[in-house]
């Protein structure tokens, strides 16, 4: 399909560039199957889904990915992407052209690390040397890898370290938030469960591909980057028979979402899942397993976009996204949501 036809306009004020608190009182566009839409907020998802359906979260923690130091002369900034092994990193560079295979990173903070392979798409393996965890380098020289069109407009700093993590993140491996779940508080979890709602939690760590612009002119010619995530034995089984039982699965956020149609076979039966999805869902795609999304509001033309789409109908997202746009619902990571049930 032609990539322009996900286009559309947003003035940049829509763009949210603080989350609101408490964050359950954000607001929630509901989008249905026959396109219609009703207002809502976060706080009463509980009476807009059914008892015996299941909320499934993203326990992926956000680690500080953004780095910045210097080969030589030239300033070079990373952004670390997909973990490797222990020590290395496939990254983004900017100043690309300055860093070449064998070159080492000062990184400040005794953080070096070496470029030991430029990719096809210009990001790099980067080595990081010594025998600390990677992570408690990352902890001493990087700091939070906070989406382009936030960063672009105001710096990182200390509130995000605490904003941008969801309150379900326990396993480091992420360098963007499931940003679907930053609505999310004890309160909220409360009222799910007293309404009869299953919840469960499986691990995609979003790498930093998730912001790239899709710049092909047809999504034929898209190529997704890969994303590691896991769903054990048990929470499949769960999700299996929560189906089989009736209930819907609803992913919160299309990490969850992109890694149980990962999962699930052609009958919708979801298997435990280890490793690397790079899962591209479009207008067209069969959905497996899911029933419904809870979810930000997502770029112009961006695979996000293209996702919500294929749920609900492009017409209808487009239709939806006219809507919040009027009616100043805030945009992207740290704004409003939506929740579509098709």
């Amino acid at each position: 399909m032609r990539v322009d036809l996900f286009d559309f306009e947003l003035p940049p004020e829509r763009i949210a560039l603080r989350p609101v608190a408490p964050r359950d009182s954000a607001r929630m566009l509901c989008v249905d199957a026959e396109g219609g839409l009703k207002d809502q907020t976060v706080r009463d998802l509980p009476v807009m889904l059914r008892k015996g359906d299941c909320l499934i979260f993203n326990d992926t923690r956000v680690i500080p990915a953004q780095l910045h130091g210097r080969r030589g002369d030239a300033t070079i900034g990373a952004t670390l992407h997909k973990r490797i092994d222990l020590r290395r990193w496939q990254a983004f560079i900017r100043n690309a052209k300055r860093l070449h295979p064998g070159d080492s990173i000062d990184f400040g903070h005794s953080v070096w690390a070496t470029a030991e392979e430029r990719h096809d798409d210009g990001s790099f393996t980067l080595h990081f040397e010594g025998d600390e965890p990677v992570e408690l380098l990352l902890q001493r020289a990087g700091t939070m890898p906070l989406p382009p069109y936030i960063a672009g407009k105001r710096p990182t700093d200390a509130r995000d370290a605490q904003d941008y993590q969801t309150m379900f993140a326990q396993k480091d491996g992420a360098v963007a938030a499931p940003t679907a779940s930053l609505h999310f508080t004890p309160e909220l979890m409360d009222a799910v469960r007293g309404a009869g709602i299953e919840t469960a939690t499986l691990t995609l760590h979003v790498g930093a591909g998730t912001f790239l612009p899709v710049k092909a002119d047809d999504t034929s010619e898209h190529r997704m980057h890969s994303e590691w995530g896991s769903i054990d034995a048990e929470t499949a089984n769960r999700l299996n028979n929560i189906r089989a039982a009736g209930g819907r699965l609803i992913a919160v956020g299309t990490t969850s979402l992109r890694l149980v149609e990962s999962a699930a076979d052609a009958d919708g039966v979801v298997h435990p899942f280890e490793g690397d999805t790079d899962i591209f869902i479009t207008p067209g795609y069969r959905f497996k397993a899911i029933g419904g999304l809870m979810t930000n509001f997502h770029l112009p033309k961006s695979t996000l976009f293209m996702l919500v789409s294929a749920l609900m109908g492009r017409e209808t997202m487009q239709a939806a996204y006219a809507y919040a746009i009027a009616d100043a619902y805030r945009f992207y990571s740290y704004g409003d949501s939506s929740l579509l049930l098709p």
